[in-house]
């Protein structure tokens, strides 16, 4: 016989019990069965999903390293998929969105504004180096980072030569990378203009985000008048009509020219940690609670719709 749940979800270093708590309390209220997937028995729950003991109807994706086959939850997202489980975010469709030197050409195809980016693959011909062109576009100093990277992992900020990239190799071994044009973010009031923008299954809602300290802070409706932040929304729907991602947040800064320009484009295991918990680092306890309650109302939808046959 198969146990099912309605909903589980893999636990994550980003995330804290503030957050689970609020999914926890929102199944509990909506009654569904709802089941945390703890590094200490995923590999249980793998084992018994294989064998069809256990099925998840939602599987919400805190955790999976995309670019490591092997890891557990990695391989524990894509048999969910498999059995037909509703995976929040599809694997395929959210290592597409996830691979920057995938996506940032339909970006640019798109027409979001984007840094000037060079994409290099690891394995390059002997003696390889940057054109007198490219150097241009770049600038002193320019940015690399991994394709698949995450969480500042293998970024370098201070580039000034293909010579870097070994820097962004040894931290973070990938198999594109990408060079690009540093933006600076203009101030204002001695901060960066710069954000942390969340879609949550059609939703959007807006944080500052400090580049320099990690701090956020939500965007109040007389700021987002006064700056004209309407357009991040639209920018963050475009990218999520692009990629089809349901659950993503991405980071745009605001250049000295007025331009908002996508530096992070898909995020889609989102930082979650509570700003009570981490006053300095963590994400508004209001926007928390208002992802977590625009989750279930997504899981309540899934699970009204006609159940698929696990296989």
């Amino acid at each position: 016989m198969t146990r099912i749940y309605d909903l589980a979800m893999t636990h994550t270093l980003d995330t804290d019990d503030y957050f689970i708590h609020q999914i926890q309390r929102l199944c509990a209220e909506a009654r569904l069965n709802f089941f945390l997937i703890e590094p200490a028995w995923v590999e249980l729950f793998y084992e018994h999903l294989q064998t069809g003991r256990i099925w998840p109807r939602v599987l919400l994706n805190m955790h999976s390293e995309h670019h490591q086959p092997e890891d557990i939850f990695h391989r524990l997202i894509n048999l969910a998929a498999a059995k037909n489980s509703q995976v929040i975010d599809p694997p395929d469709r959210a290592q597409a969105a996830f691979d920057k030197s995938r996506l940032h050409p339909h970006l640019v195809g798109a027409g979001i504004s984007v840094p000037w980016t060079l994409v290099v693959p690891r394995e390059r011909p002997e003696g390889w180096k940057l054109s007198a062109e490219e150097q241009s576009e770049l600038g002193q100093p320019f940015v690399i980072k991994p394709a698949m990277g995450y969480g500042r992992k293998g970024l370098v900020l201070d580039a000034t030569s293909e010579a870097d990239l070994e820097r962004s190799i040894a931290a973070w071994p990938d198999n594109n990378y990408l060079f690009q044009r540093r933006i600076v973010p203009r101030e204002r009031d001695g901060a960066p203009v710069y954000f942390r923008v969340y879609y949550v299954f059609g939703s959007v809602w807006l944080s500052w985000w400090n580049c320099f300290n990690d701090h956020y802070r939500m965007v109040t409706d007389a700021e987002r008048s006064e700056l004209g932040l309407d357009r991040l929304e639209e920018i963050i729907r475009q990218i999520a009509a692009l990629t089809g991602m349901t659950f993503f947040s991405s980071e745009i800064a605001q250049a000295n020219d007025g331009e908002f320009v996508v530096i992070d484009y898909v995020n889609d295991q989102c930082h979650l940690l509570s700003q009570s918990a981490h006053p300095q680092l963590g994400v508004p306890d209001e926007l928390i609670r208002a992802i977590a309650k625009k989750i279930i109302e997504a899981v309540q939808a899934a699970i009204r719709q006609p159940s698929p046959v696990s296989p």
